[in-house]
Parts: structure tokens; C-alpha cells; sequence
């Protein structure tokens, strides 16, 4: 899977070219009908596989590379990206949001599923080794590589939305479980869904989202790693938005969409062997169970997801505020109640971040994680907040959003362009071409087929918006913070009863009373 030139100086990460090199290992990537050839030069892949590279490329530029490395701690005398290697205080936790949020905002907030995000599952791992039992040493191995080279993971953890109303046993055609074991591995077959980004992932991690998709069922009580060029695994992707910008304009119709499409796919793993140093629970249903809760993965990545989310989120105000000055709107009081209120879920998602780090949670081998109740926080009004903005957008800077030419070719066309610099031209000494700018990546950040799917992914970026608040309530119990809230009821109610106040207060009755 290495680039020759990588192999000779592993004490560091990956650099932008060797990233776009190692992706040519004839892995099975179907789209529109075909195979893809080469994932880094197919249209359809090749600026989103490039906007990674240069996140890698970061790692090595004096520009960067202070903010969002350190050394590793794996004894390989190298140096790794901040969020690659566990934290051991509340201060290096502070340093890895620094680093997320450098690494995000080289993309503006768009792309989720970069390396940093399943950097994560690596920190768990390592902290965390002996959990894993016979497998404990698979742990440690994995956490050290993916920390030394930054290798970019992704995850596939959700059962196919196929006969879901059935029992498991009547789906395990479909779903993925051990079809053979051997001494030296397993033997896998079935689906997992969305397999985002993992068209230019290095492995995708296959485990369970929930104990319940499951159930009893040993052989589906799988976790491991799985290589994307591992014969039989396959990717079938949907559309691409990045062909389609191609195809119907340029960067400045598409300037999202035509470089930050995360693809995501249907993963398919047929008869695929799995060697036994990339599992991590085997036919294990008890582990298995629960790996969620004490694997230390949920406790984490969070808070990379939290950060790519504030990121998002600055770029959305601002663009916000841009659309309205050039609308003409901006001085509305109604509007800006409305843009106070996009400021206001911004401001509450960072607060969240730095609740994080301030108050952190000692865990396994010295690893401090994230604030729980700020995790929780976050991950439960995350999706109103994205909700709520795209509903403000729309709302605000309205038919500013499709009064629009078709695109690019219309400003070179002399002739239109002249009706355009008079009837589309915008307020505050905005010209037309800039106004058009504005509003067009307005139209791709929330209208476009690209920014619907975005809103679908921060809706269900968490998983069940119910069970995420269920998961919010149980730690509320388990951490003692819901008895607190309830002791301090009884200790009002202990103050009266039906004949008054308790001899125990200082005045029996209160003042004004």
C-alpha cells in the first residue's frame, strides 16, 4: 500500500503526494456503472482526494506543522499530528483542539471525515490496550502505526436500512458476520452503510454501532480493520458531486461541492479475509456489547466532531452576514435578530469545546478525555443548531438565493453580462460578479444537492436523535448528576409539609408572607 519513497523514512507522517500515492492500490471503487481506474485522477474523486492531500501536506509546512504536531510517543523518535496520540491533561487536550481546528479550517468546516476524525478509535486504542484482551496486542500495534504515519481511518458501523423489521437471523445474508474461521483470520462477508469518505480512507474500521443490530448472534459480534484494497471489498458509491460541478460549471458555480465532497457508499464485503492482527473482538457478544460505552471511542471523537461543527458554523455566519449586506438587508431588525440568533448557537457549540478541555476526565493509562456533560451537550443540540441556521438562511436572505444567473458563462457572455452589472448588482457598493460569488456559495453551502446532504449528515451525525438524548439522560444517572438535581428537590421539599414550614428553618414563616 506504501509509496516507495515513504518506506524509507517512516518516522513521519505521510506528506500530500505519498497520501495520493497510496491510494493507488487497485482497490474496488464502482461508480456510474464502472470500476474506477485511478481514484486520484477520476473526476469524480480527484479534488476531494487532493484537499486531503494538502491536509497532510500542512503536517510538514513551517506554516502549520508547529500548531498541529508534537512527538510521537511510540519510540519511533518521530513526530505525529497532536490528535494522533492521547492526551494526558487538560492542557494537551487544549492543544489537539488547537490542531483540530487548525486542520478544519483548511476546509472550512466541510469535510468531516478527515484523518483527524478516526484518529480517535487510534487514541483509544493505545490508551486502553488491555481491554481488548487476546486481542491487546493487535490494540497496541495499531495504535502505534496509525499514530506514526497518521494513516487515515474511516468506519462503516450501521446495518443496511434493509428488513430492519425483521429478526437478525432472517438478514444475515445481508448483514456482515464470520462466514470461516482459520487460525490466521476470519472470513467476512455482508454490508455496512455510510461508508463516508472511505473511497480514499488507507482501512475502514467494521464494528457495531448498538448492541441491538446484533443481538445474540456471535457471528455478527465483530470488530476489525479491514484494508480498502483487501480482494472483495467493495465500494459502491452514490453520485458524485464533484463530477457534477465539473460537468455543469466551474469552481465558482460549485465552490464547495466541487472540492469537499465526502462520497459516501455502500460497503460490500464479500467472502473478504480479515487476518487476525486487524481484529479486535471476534464472535465476542458480551465485548462487543459493550465496546461503545467502555471502549472509549464515544468519549472522543466527539470532540473532533464538535470542532469540525464550530468551524462550520463560523463559516456560515460570516457568509451569512455577506449574503445580507449584499441583499440589502443586513439592517433589518427582524434580520438581525435572526443573524443574533446563528452568532448565538455558534457561541453556545465553542463554549461546548472549551467546557471540554477545562473540566477533562481522567480514563485509562493517564488518558484524559473530554468533559462528558459538554460531549453530551453538544452532540444532542448540534443538529438543531444546523436545522435551525439552514432554516434562517433561507429565510433571510430568500429569493436573494435563486436570483441568480445559471453561472460562470453568463458573466463571460458580454452581452448578458451588461443586464447583469445593472439589474443583479448588489447593495453597499457590491458589484455584480462579487454579489453572484456570495450568493453562489450561499446556494452550495445549503441548497445545492451538495448542501442538502450536508444537512442531512449533521442531522444524523450523531446517530438516533432519540437515543443521543437517551444517551444524554443515562449519564446524567450513571455520573450522580441527575441524583444532585433531585437531592436538592427533596432538600425543598423537606423545608414544608402539610402544616408548614420545618422547625428546622430560621423563620417559620418567609418574609412577605
Amino acid at each position: 500500500m506504501w509509496p516507495e519513497n515513504y518506506k524509507k523514512e517512516s518516522n513521519r507522517p505521510l506528506t500530500g503526494d505519498e497520501y495520493l500515492a497510496s491510494l493507488r492500490d487497485d482497490r474496488e471503487v464502482y461508480i456510474n456503472g464502472e470500476r474506477v481506474k485511478d481514484i486520484t485522477t477520476h473526476p469524480a474523486f480527484k479534488n476531494s482526494a487532493r484537499s486531503i492531500a494538502n491536509l497532510y501536506d500542512a503536517l510538514h509546512d513551517p506554516e502549520h506543522k508547529d500548531k498541529l504536531c508534537w512527538e510521537t510517543d511510540t519510540g519511533n523518535g518521530g513526530y505525529t499530528h497532536k490528535f494522533f496520540r492521547y492526551p494526558r491533561s487538560g492542557e494537551e487536550l487544549a492543544e489537539q483542539q488547537v490542531a483540530i481546528e487548525h486542520w478544519s479550517r483548511l476546509t472550512y468546516g466541510w469535510m468531516g471525515r478527515t484523518p483527524d476524525y478516526k484518529a480517535a478509535f487510534g487514541n483509544v486504542l493505545g490508551a486502553n490496550v488491555e481491554w481488548y484482551g487476546e486481542y491487546a496486542q493487535n490494540a497496541q500495534n495499531w495504535y502505534n502505526r496509525i499514530q506514526e504515519s497518521c494513516l487515515y481511518l474511516n468506519h462503516a458501523i450501521v446495518n443496511p436500512p434493509v428488513d430492519r423489521d425483521k429478526p437478525l437471523n432472517e438478514v444475515k445474508d445481508v448483514y456482515v458476520r464470520v462466514e470461516k474461521e482459520t487460525p490466521d483470520g476470519i472470513y467476512v462477508s455482508g454490508a455496512k452503510v455510510v461508508a463516508t469518505n472511505s473511497a480514499l480512507t488507507h482501512y475502514t474500521f467494521i464494528g457495531q454501532g448498538s448492541a441491538q443490530v446484533m443481538g445474540e448472534n456471535p457471528e455478527m459480534a465483530l470488530m476489525f480493520l479491514c484494508s480498502m484494497n483487501a480482494p472483495g471489498m467493495k465500494l459502491v458509491c452514490r453520485g458524485s458531486y464533484e463530477l457534477a460541478a465539473k460537468e455543469l460549471g466551474n469552481p465558482f458555480d460549485f465552490p464547495l461541492s466541487s472540492r469537499f465532497d465526502e462520497n459516501d457508499a455502500i460497503l460490500i464485503l464479500d467472502n473478504v479475509f480479515i487476518p487476525k492482527e486487524n481484529i479486535f473482538i471476534n464472535q465476542d457478544v458480551d465485548t462487543c456489547r459493550r465496546w461503545f460505552a467502555e471502549g472509549g471511542f464515544g468519549r472522543l471523537f466527539p470532540m473532533q466532531g464538535a470542532i469540525r461543527f464550530g468551524v462550520k458554523l463560523d463559516f456560515l455566519a460570516g457568509l451569512l452576514k455577506k449574503s445580507l449586506e449584499c441583499t440589502g438587508t443586513i439592517d433589518y431588525r427582524g434580520v438581525q435578530a435572526q443573524m443574533g440568533q446563528v452568532v448565538a448557537w455558534r457561541n453556545m457549540i465553542w463554549s461546548c469545546i472549551r467546557a471540554m478541555h477545562a473540566k477533562p476526565e481522567a480514563w485509562q493509562s493517564g488518558c484524559m478525555l473530554p468533559n462528558n456533560d459538554a460531549l453530551h451537550a453538544y452532540r444532542v443540540f448540534a443538529p438543531q443548531a444546523y436545522s435551525e441556521i439552514v432554516n434562517i438562511v433561507k429565510s433571510t436572505v430568500a429569493s436573494g438565493l435563486i436570483y441568480l444567473p445559471s453561472g460562470h458563462k453568463d458573466i463571460s457572455n458580454d452581452y448578458i453580462n451588461e443586464y447583469l452589472n445593472r439589474y443583479v448588482r448588489g447593495s453597499n457598493g457590491i458589484d455584480s460578479t462579487e454579489r453572484i460569488k456570495i450568493l453562489k456559495l450561499m446556494w452550495d453551502a445549503i441548497g445545492s444537492e451538495f448542501g442538502g446532504r450536508h444537512e442531512l449528515y449533521e442531522l444524523n451525525y450523531a446517530g438516533s436523535a432519540e437515543e443521543v438524548r437517551m444517551q444524554c439522560f443515562r449519564h446524567a444517572k450513571v455520573s450522580g448528576n441527575m441524583a444532585k438535581m433531585t437531592d436538592m428537590v427533596e432538600q425543598c421539599m423537606s423545608d414544608y409539609d402539610e402544616n408548614g414550614w420545618a422547625e428546622s428553618l430560621k423563620y417559620n414563616e418567609p418574609v412577605g408572607v
